[in-house]
């Protein structure tokens, strides 16, 4: 079976985006075909200004949510990614391997620094660093695929590079993955803003469908999503990426195809009904499971126990190899 990993960020609460584009793949796909790793990244939360109390109720919400989603940990491996040594161990080995101006070249490197500069925080070193450490996450694994949005694509192209470059300075360890992709409502978009995406991160709401939104308010968000000049509903990305987004959204949600459902409606109004009635009923057992399993938080604290456990056991003899092959004295 291939192995593939893939991660969540504790910075803020999970949304419609993150579950159709990530996540719901994850549960019916990719858990049941590969030996699959999924993490809470908690040590990414750590580059921009952050609370200590929030991160820590976030991390343990996201593992929530993800096995209220349908993670088995019969079928994976959930784990929080400060809680394996390895991929900080692994990560410092590969900083001595990228290059600054490689990193530089980071699109959200240069996004996040600008936001940061712009609300005068200083720029982290770690804000630059980081897509070494999302490296590590998937390299210490002997990572075959890595499903990501296309916002993430160049950070699993740095991974690639940085495996490739380490193999070749100093013998084969790591294995090259690649990135893969869903095909249908890969990129949620904001409902308030379709040009941006739909991110757990944002300061405002108004735009943002959360995975533990009740029923009203999932209607009253969809419902007051920004559509576009006119009144035909056509599938256009570029001229009518408000309708676009809810025909991705709806069609991600009945599994149906945007283009075909464009040409069953008239109205905007008609779309915006549809597509909430769609999410609140997506979202109605991922909400009821999370309730269910927020009562038992030991059984959420056994699962990441045990995953942890699994997944140093997997990360420790490939990233004690690198540190052999790199000239680092072994231990012991």
């Amino acid at each position: 079976m291939k192995r593939i990993f893939s991660g969540v960020k504790p910075t803020g609460h999970l949304t419609l985006g993150n579950y159709l584009g990530a996540v719901r793949r994850w549960v019916e796909v990719d858990q049941h075909r590969s030996e699959a790793l999924f993490s809470v990244v908690d040590l990414h939360a750590l580059t921009v200004e952050h609370d200590p109390g929030r991160v820590t109720r976030l991390s343990r919400q996201a593992a929530t949510l993800l096995l209220a989603a349908g993670l088995d940990p019969r079928l994976c491996t959930l784990f929080v990614q400060s809680h394996v040594d390895e991929h900080a161990r692994l990560s410092y080995l590969l900083e001595c391997t990228a290059t600054d101006g490689e990193l530089r070249r980071m699109i959200q490197y240069k996004e996040k620094s600008v936001r940061a500069r712009e609300s005068g925080e200083g720029v982290r070193l770690s804000l630059l660093t980081y897509p070494v450490l999302m490296a590590a996450d998937i390299l210490a694994y002997g990572t075959d695929e890595v499903p990501v949005g296309e916002d993430q694509r160049q950070h699993v192209e740095l991974t690639r590079d940085l495996a490739v470059r380490f193999n070749q300075r100093y013998g084969r360890t790591f294995t090259v993955p690649r990135a893969t992709q869903p095909e249908v409502a890969a990129r949620v978009m904001d409902l308030q803003d379709p040009t941006t995406k739909m991110g757990k991160s944002h300061a405002e709401g108004a735009g943002i469908v959360h995975l533990l939104d009740d029923a009203e308010t999932v209607r009253r968000k969809i419902m007051r999503a920004v559509t576009d000049s006119g009144r035909e509903v056509v599938y256009d990305r570029e001229s009518r990426p408000g309708v676009a987004n809810l025909l991705d959204v709806l069609a991600a949600a009945t599994d149906g195809d945007p283009e075909a459902l464009a040409g069953g409606y008239a109205s905007y109004g008609a779309l915006k009904k549809d597509t909430a009635d769609a999410v609140v009923e997506l979202l109605r057992p991922v909400r009821e499971r999370h309730a269910e399993l927020a009562a038992d938080p030991g059984y959420v604290h056994g699962v990441l126990r045990d995953g942890a456990e699994r997944a140093r056991g997997m990360a420790r003899p490939l990233v004690d190899r690198a540190y052999r092959a790199i000239g680092l004295l072994p231990a012991g």
